[in-house]
């Protein structure tokens, strides 16, 4: 296999250039079989799904001549995979891709032999897989697996796939994969090829998504619908939780390599991470955040002269809002759109500006009126802290917030990188001594039962039987985080 890496370190400037306290996305991952020049459709899907991770990228491809390659670069997919030169590097008809966003290994240390997708030369023949998720007992693996002879070559949770499967006495690389991903906990969407398969797995719980299309003779897996729609792929169905596809020039074949188990789809999906032109379990993203809006002007109405989203996340939300309070909706904050990675490296002076380098009020909407600002979220509240700032000096009268999902109290374990609990606002303050903190007027979230019925589940929540992951919200984890606990974590306990 040859390869055109770049052995080096992004600068952390370019990767997190300012704090902007959201959760981050976790990864998205990408492949198509069947077409010509596979690689480039690859790379259109990757740069659909920048949204997941930003940190780094990658493809592998295979040519019957050239036989596998592969090229991995720091930062966007539009500044490293759209050039001729590296493009005719990746030739055939089967390709997959990864975007990254660091959730496990060493955070804000990433080398370039952590960028998926990973590949292993096993005596069966090649195979490379890149997965979205993170895999809870991945150190306890890693463990094992070193004291039996493995080298591992990165510091990634995703690596232990590889080493399982090369320890597997399974007779085809998919079976080998099915034996590896046995032994995994946790959450993944895995998308692996051989030279001549393309593969989709989930998890038993599906709580990462993934979805397939068909382009031409073709066909594309996919973490999202919006990267199928990019390059002109019409959907057909999203894998099920703990299915296997196999997919080949002679069509696909499903199967089970797993117990089965209750649905458990991360929530946090409908509020945030997927793109608002994405449909996930047959429902518009859109749509949803919109239903968000509504039920939380149902659940937390105030008097108020104009609701304002906080861009662009809190945008469908706020429109929601504004549509069922009745209270016109109004864009009081500008996002500066050509904010990036290759923004000047920022100097002490700019940092102290923090959130006003990406987000400026509009000083003649706001100046005397009653604001209601809607977000998505609130993590560690100083992001928000800012914008309620911003509001008052261009002269509001009041600062409400409405934020469209619950509390976030605990840390999530399944491919999201979130601070430790101690550092999340509503792990150690209630929701009076958070609006004191903000500084704000007024502070609500939605409840839990309010976001899902926003999600479709007009009864809301089962307490005894949850229909979604909301680990992050109740502290009630559907997969037990193995690793964590044995580090010191404590789970929910029944006072809480």
């Amino acid at each position: 296999m040859t390869h055109a890496d770049l052995d080096q370190s992004p600068e952390p400037w370019l990767t997190n250039p300012f704090d902007d306290d959201k959760l981050k996305e976790e990864c998205g991952v990408f492949g198509v079989i069947g077409t010509a020049e596979a690689a480039n459709f690859v790379a259109l899907g990757l740069h659909a799904l920048q949204h997941r991770g930003q940190e780094a990228g990658g493809i592998v491809s295979y040519d019957a001549d050239a036989g596998f390659q592969q090229a991995r670069r720091f930062g966007y997919v539009r500044d490293n995979f759209t050039s001729h030169k590296v493009m005719e590097t990746l030739p055939g008809e089967l390709a997959i891709g990864h975007v990254r966003y660091s959730t496990a290994g060493n955070k804000g240390q990433t080398a370039i032999r952590d960028v998926q997708p990973f590949f292993g030369d096993f005596s069966l023949g090649g195979a490379a897989i890149a997965h979205n998720g993170n895999i809870t007992n991945a150190e306890a693996l890693r463990k094992e697996l070193v004291e039996r002879g493995s080298i591992f070559q990165s510091s990634s949770d995703s690596e232990c796939i590889i080493h399982l499967m090369a320890r597997s006495m399974g007779r085809t690389i998919p079976d080998r994969m099915e034996e590896a991903l046995r032994k995994v906990e946790g959450a993944f969407s895995v998308v692996a090829m051989t030279r001549t398969k393309l593969i989709g797995v989930r998890d038993p719980l599906g709580v990462r998504p993934l979805v397939l299309g068909k382009i031409g003779d073709g066909y594309a897996l996919s973490s999202e619908t919006c990267a199928l729609d990019i390059i002109g792929a019409e959907f057909v169905r999203e894998i099920e939780p703990g299915e296997m596809v196999v997919i080949t020039n002679k069509g696909i074949e499903s199967h089970r390599p797993f117990r089965p188990a209750k649905s458990r789809f991360c929530i946090f999906e409908h509020v945030y991470f997927s793109r608002p032109d994405s449909i996930l379990g047959g429902r518009s993203v859109y749509e949803t955040r919109e239903n968000i809006g509504r039920e939380l002007a149902k659940e937390s109405p105030v008097e108020a002269d104009m609701v304002c989203p906080v861009p662009d996340s809190g945008t469908p939300a706020a429109i929601g809002y504004s549509i069922q309070s009745g209270i016109p909706y109004a864009m009081g904050i500008i996002r500066n759109q050509y904010m990036g990675r290759t923004f000047i490296e920022p100097t002490e002076q700019i940092r102290n500006m923090g959130v006003r380098l990406k987000l400026n009020v509009n000083r003649a909407l706001i100046k005397g009126k009653r604001v209601i600002l809607v977000d998505d979220s609130v993590v560690r509240g100083t992001t928000s802290r800012k914008i309620k700032e911003m509001i008052l000096d261009a002269g509001a009268a009041e600062v409400h917030f409405r934020i469209a999902s619950p509390p976030t109290a605990w840390p999530c374990f399944y491919g999201v990188d979130t601070p430790q609990r101690e550092k999340l606002l509503a792990a150690t303050m209630s929701e009076d001594e958070m609006r004191e903190h903000l500084g704000v007027d007024s502070l609500k979230f939605i409840s839990l039962d309010g976001l899902y019925r926003a999600v479709g589940e007009a009864q809301g929540r089962n307490p005894k039987s949850p229909q979604y992951c909301d680990a992050c919200f109740s502290g009630e984890y559907p997969i037990a985080p193995s690793d964590q606990i044995t580090n010191g974590f404590e789970l929910k306990t029944a006072a809480e």
